[in-house]
């Protein structure tokens, strides 16, 4: 067998080292939702409501116009990500409602 020897070219070159493990920075877990916001946002939306541009969107995904929702929350939210959430937060949304109904219908 050939003698493996360290080199001083490519991609594995230079003295051998072992990695420092860091801890993850706060600046990571930005956006992360945590258990007292989302009770906090659930009981503004139950007390509030819809605004009128989400109750529009929710119209047009009645009449399964995906597409002219997404463009209407496009203009709406200011970017495509955003109106895409948007428009999945809007279908969910109607999806709960209708499972919400459909026991009292019974």
């Amino acid at each position: 067998m050939a003698v493996r020897y360290d080199l001083a070219v490519g991609l594995k070159k230079g003295h051998k080292t072992t990695k420092n493990v860091t801890k993850p920075r706060p600046s990571r877990r930005i956006g992360k939702l945590s258990k007292r916001t989302k009770f906090v946002r659930d009981i503004v939306r139950e007390v509030a409501g819809f605004a009128p541009y989400e109750r529009r969107c929710m119209e047009l995904l009645k009449v399964s116009k995906d597409k002219r929702a997404l463009k209407f929350l496009k203009k709406r939210t200011g970017t495509h990500l955003r109106a895409k959430r948007k428009r999945e937060e809007m279908s969910n949304v109607l999806v709960q409602m209708r499972k919400a109904h459909k026991p009292a219908a019974s």
